[in-house]
């Protein structure tokens, strides 16, 4: 019996005059597949086909920037002005995705398991999401994907990404669900204005092109990135050294103290 080996991998290999990327001569794929395509043959293992790739690329330009209102983009600023690298700012950004910002793993876990369980429940959908919710609420739990500090019952850029992946074919029971979720949650008194927000609808549509959570959290990284690219490299050109917050925007509720009388060290 031959010893195991530390390690397997599928993805790639390096030969003597060429990398193989799942199979593929890497030489053969430069300037023939698109972005969506390599990440698509990469992550799922296979070429993707026509609507595929249109899915995807809507998917990695859906959330490229947010301004100076994403927590990853201020930090990998605040990295910059402290240390000029691009790389340690680009891993900062990556370090704020989490689930309450830029990450759709959640949604994704949410969406997949819910087509499951409505299969299993034999209940028409509206009862089946009506029940959904009022499990949730009295978990005190939340509905994924959903809500924005500014878009009011509809995120223009989720109502993009949901019709291209309806035009393309790709939208599937897995979407009529959570959308179900979603039109149950907005019934309730107070919540009609919460939308279905880019990131929730990232994470629906990738639910149906057959991406796991956490590949689906990496995918949302690789599609911001080109935004905080640019942002450091404005913070770069503007070579302001070390930016700190200004007083004027911080309650400081500290008090002068002293020591104790006869405090001495160590004792």
């Amino acid at each position: 019996m031959s010893e195991e080996r530390y390690w397997r991998s599928a993805v790639s290999v390096v030969e003597e005059r060429r990398v193989r990327v799942r199979g593929y001569d890497l030489e053969s794929l430069i300037g023939r597949l698109t972005f969506a395509d390599a990440a698509y043959l990469l992550i799922r293992g296979e070429l993707p086909d026509a609507t595929q790739r249109r899915v995807l690329d809507a998917v990695l330009t859906s959330v490229l920037d947010y301004a100076l209102q994403k927590p990853g983009t201020v930090a990998a600023r605040f990295i910059t002005s402290a240390n000029p690298s691009m790389a340690a700012a680009l891993a900062g950004a990556a370090l704020a995705v989490g689930p309450h910002t830029l990450d759709p793993a959640d949604t994704v876990a949410f969406a997949q398991s819910s087509v499951r369980a409505f299969a299993e429940s034999g209940k028409p959908l509206d009862e089946f999401a009506a029940s959904v919710v009022a499990d949730l609420r009295a978990r005190r739990a939340r509905v994924p994907g959903l809500g924005h500090p500014v878009f009011q019952r509809v995120d223009p850029r989720a109502a993009r990404l949901r019709q291209i992946a309806v035009d393309a074919g790709v939208w599937n029971e897995v979407g009529d669900v959570y959308e179900a979720i979603h039109r149950a949650f907005t019934a309730l008194p107070g919540k009609e204005a919460i939308p279905i927000n880019d990131v929730g609808m990232i994470g629906v549509v990738l639910a149906q092109l057959g991406f796991t959570a956490a590949e689906s959290t990496g995918l949302a990284i690789v599609s911001t990135l080109p935004g905080v690219i640019a942002h450091v490299s404005e913070e770069l050109d503007a070579r302001k050294p070390i930016r700190v917050i200004s007083p004027e925007h911080v309650d400081y509720e500290i008090e002068a103290r002293e020591l104790p009388e006869g405090w001495e060290y160590g004792k």
